[in-house]
Parts: structure tokens; C-alpha cells; sequence
């Protein structure tokens, strides 16, 4: 599935894992994340029912959250069997998976290594469920490792990706997905005016770019948008204070065109020629 950033990727995971409860029976999940922070998201969206963002909310076969079962506690799985719930969710960081699935000094892989409490090894344990359900968020990120052929290993009866960015790069080529049976991108978001938050542009009246060369248009960029970041930073001090809120600070991200680029951006912003230097400690 092609799903733009910020409509509810999680959202859509959780009611597939609920339709597939409810409709087929099926009790086993297995989901992917990319990095340690969406992982750590992912096992509170889909586990704790205290979290604002549980996207298992007001379903009766939920009422009980899921067990989770993730990188560090898979070793004790066996001794979890107190929860109410009868899904299983694992929820793995493939950084961690890949680890694990690795063979190191000659010894088994850990996730492959026999556990006396399972009787056989957790991975051959997944591979023995006859309804294991892979979801693989931000799926662009496994494509280009030994990712995929550790899924392929679990064999899934099904298997489904979740990106905004559905292509594989290799080098400087772009290979686009050839299985996206679902696209909503960025652009049907932003003209459907409810999922993601409409961007603001703003320009200057009566401005000629071409008077400029690229570095002066690169300053000039820079200079307006760090002034409009002060003028939304006072803006929220005062509402803060207004009405005794915390303090939301604001932040500024810059997209370079490549690392080089991102090099004279960072050497202009640590120079007293930006604001005098006000923002040399404050960009990384």
C-alpha cells in the first residue's frame, strides 16, 4: 500500500489486524518497524490501551490488549501465557531481527538458538503458525538488505507493505514497487483536506528570483523562514503564558538538495553573517 506520511499508517494496520481477527480467525501478527523509535510507537499503539493512540479502542475481542511479544522479552515468551487476549503481536526492529538472525563465532543465531522453555527455537516457532500475518511498515527500508529474506523465512500466509515511498533505490537508480494495490499519496491527502495539515506557503510580493544567484536565493530563503520560526516562537510564548499552558517550541527543518549542499546551508547558519550568529549552536 501506497500511503502518504501522517494519514494514520498505524491507524490502517491496527484495522486490518481487527478484520482479520474478527473475519478469518487469525490470531497471529508479526509487524516490522524501520528504526527504534517507530518500533517503540508501534508497541504502544498496538499494546497499551492506556495510550491515547491504542488503535484497538472501543473493540470488544481488544478490550484486552494483544500480547506483545518484541526484541527483548521473545526469549520469554512461554512464560506470558497469563494474558486474556488470544492475538499475539510481534513487534521486531529489523535492525534487531537482522542481529539476531545472524550467525555469530560459529554459534546458531540467537532468534534461531533452541530455547529449553519453547522446546525449539522462537523463530521456528513462527515458522510452525499456520496464520502468521506480516505487516511491514515504512517497507522501502527492507528491500535493499537481508531483510526480505528473513521474512520469506517466517513464510507468511500473507504479507502486507505499508510506505510512502513505494520504490527501491539502488545507486541512483529508482525502482518503483511492482505489488501497490492501494495508493492514497501525499498529494489526494492534501486535496481531500483531512488527514494531513495544508501547507502554508508564503512568498514576497513582487519578488524577482531571477535577480539572484543561487546561493543569494539560498540566504534569502533562509533569512524569511527563520524570521517567520522567531515570529511563531513569540506567538506561542505569549499563548503560553495567555493561558498557562506549556511552552510548544517550534522548530526548522531545511532540505538540502544533497550533502554538499547541506554543508554551505550549515556553514551560512553558523555564521555571524545569519543573525549574527545567534544560531550557530542551535542547527544540527
Amino acid at each position: 500500500m501506497n500511503l502518504a506520511t501522517g494519514i494514520g499508517k498505524t491507524r490502517l494496520m491496527g484495522a486490518c489486524i481487527a478484520y482479520l481477527r474478527y473475519e478469518k480467525g487469525i490470531k497471529n501478527f508479526f509487524v516490522m518497524a524501520p528504526n527504534l523509535t517507530i518500533y517503540r510507537k508501534l508497541k504502544a499503539d498496538l499494546g497499551n490501551p492506556s495510550n491515547s493512540k491504542y488503535v484497538f479502542k472501543g473493540l470488544d475481542l481488544f478490550v484486552d490488549p494483544p500480547r506483545i511479544v518484541d526484541g527483548e522479552n521473545y526469549d520469554e515468551f512461554r512464560q506470558m501465557q497469563s494474558f486474556v487476549n488470544d492475538v499475539t503481536i510481534n513487534v521486531f526492529n529489523i535492525s534487531k531481527l537482522n542481529s539476531d538472525s545472524k550467525v555469530k563465532a560459529g554459534q546458531p543465531a540467537r532468534i534461531k538458538r533452541l530455547s529449553e522453555v519453547l522446546g525449539e527455537s522462537y523463530f521456528s516457532y513462527l515458522q510452525s503458525l499456520p496464520d502468521l500475518c506480516i505487516f511491514m511498515d515504512e517497507s522501502h527500508h527492507y528491500h535493499a538488505d537481508k531483510s526480505f529474506d528473513v521474512i520469506n523465512e517466517l513464510r507468511p500466509i500473507l504479507g502486507v507493505e505499508l510506505t510512502a515511498t513505494p520504490q527501491i533505490q539502488k545507486g541512483s537508480k529508482k525502482i518503483p514497487f511492482k505489488n501497490v494495490i492501494y495508493e492514497y499519496s501525499l498529494a489526494h491527502a492534501l486535496n481531500d483536506e483531512k488527514y494531513v495539515k495544508v501547507p502554508a506557503v508564503f512568498t514576497r510580493k513582487d519578488f524577482r528570483p531571477e535577480e539572484y544567484t543561487a546561493q543569494q536565493l539560498d540566504h534569502e530563503k533562509l533569512n524569511d523562514g527563520l524570521r517567520l520560526h522567531e515570529d511563531t516562537k513569540s506567538k506561542l510564548e505569549i499563548y503560553a503564558r495567555t493561558f498557562n499552558k506549556p511552552v510548544v517550541k517550534p522548530f526548522v527543518l531545511v532540505v538540502a538538495r544533497d550533502t554538499d549542499h547541506s554543508k554551505e546551508i550549515m556553514k551560512y547558519i553558523k555564521s555571524n553573517d545569519f543573525f549574527n550568529g545567534y544560531y550557530a549552536d542551535k542547527v544540527g
